[in-house]
């Protein structure tokens, strides 16, 4: 929590009260509602993450505890950086409570990571397919290297798929590794709410832009989704950098602060305080009740 509200500070120091203030007002109020929109149906998706997650570790709970858990450690989780380790220790204190054991709660950990894996993956590949010149931009590879990369990707989301298809519910070991795959429609079901998610959380930050400069939803969705790996890999808390590059690839020497500052207002900010707030009158209400802390 502290670190997340150090780099709240790290990332706004650089502007005047003033300037922030003026610059979010000057996104339309119609481009806000659409964002919000979209950012909600991004979170609502998300619950989807944990939801199928359960039915995989083999306890399926009811879709109101998998959303305050998922909501609860992602909203904190994205801001805080390093979100399969920060949000799985949130998750365990909900999930221990509900039954689960260490294992199983690591099992859906892992789990969440493999659907964002995938989901990435699949819009990825699509992205890398039909804009390859941005793909070539964002990376500085050729366009034929982009295009073979995205349908790498997309093989690799098949082969995930056809893995499950020949040994749902088997342990498949691969050296030293071994994981337990899920059933096809769980792992088709993976494929399918991770790309939403991703494509959704594209769909924000493109009515953010789209406030304060003309651009199409798929340009913005490519190259956040490709510049999103990026960050992934290297663990950056609050995705800081991703919109930059976003923003420096499409409209280069644009100064759209505003709508930069009201997409991290809106998928950050909010969701970081309204998770806080939730975990915190969940362990209120649990010690109130006299149950001991997981």
């Amino acid at each position: 929590m502290l670190l997340s509200a150090f780099l709240i500070w790290h990332t706004l120091r650089q502007y005047s009260l003033d300037q922030i203030v003026a610059s979010v007002k000057a996104v339309p109020a119609a481009r806000l509602w659409a964002a919000g929109a979209f950012a909600a149906a991004s979170y609502c998706a998300l619950t989807g993450f944990d939801y199928l997650a359960l039915r995989y570790v083999g306890k399926p709970l009811p879709y109101w505890k998998a959303a305050l858990a998922s909501f609860t450690s992602l909203g904190l989780g994205h801001s805080i950086g390093f979100a399969g380790v920060s949000s799985g220790a949130i998750r365990y204190r909900y999930y221990a409570r509900w039954g689960l054991t260490i294992g199983e709660v690591a099992k859906l950990v892992v789990f969440c990571g493999v659907t964002v894996g995938v989901g990435l993956a699949a819009l990825g590949g699509i992205a890398l397919l039909v804009r390859p010149e941005l793909g070539a931009r964002v990376t500085g590879l050729d366009e034929g290297v982009t295009i073979t990369l995205g349908a790498l990707c997309l093989v690799t989301v098949a082969a995930y798929v056809g893995l499950a298809f020949r040994y749902g519910g088997k342990s498949v070991r691969f050296r030293r590794w071994s994981m337990d795959m899920p059933e096809w429609r769980l792992a088709a079901a993976q494929v399918v709410v991770g790309a939403v998610n991703f494509a959704l959380v594209a769909g924000c930050l493109h009515q953010a832009l789209a406030a304060q400069a003309e651009v199409g939803y798929l340009p913005v969705a490519s190259v956040y989704v490709i510049a999103n790996t990026a960050t992934m890999i290297t663990h950056v808390p609050g995705g800081l950098g991703v919109i930059e590059s976003v923003v420096s690839v499409l409209l280069p020497g644009a100064n759209l602060i505003g709508g930069l500052l009201a997409f991290r207002a809106i998928y950050f900010f909010i969701p970081l305080g309204l998770a806080a707030l939730l975990f915190g009158a969940s362990e209120l209400v649990i010690r109130r009740r006299g149950r001991p802390a997981a």
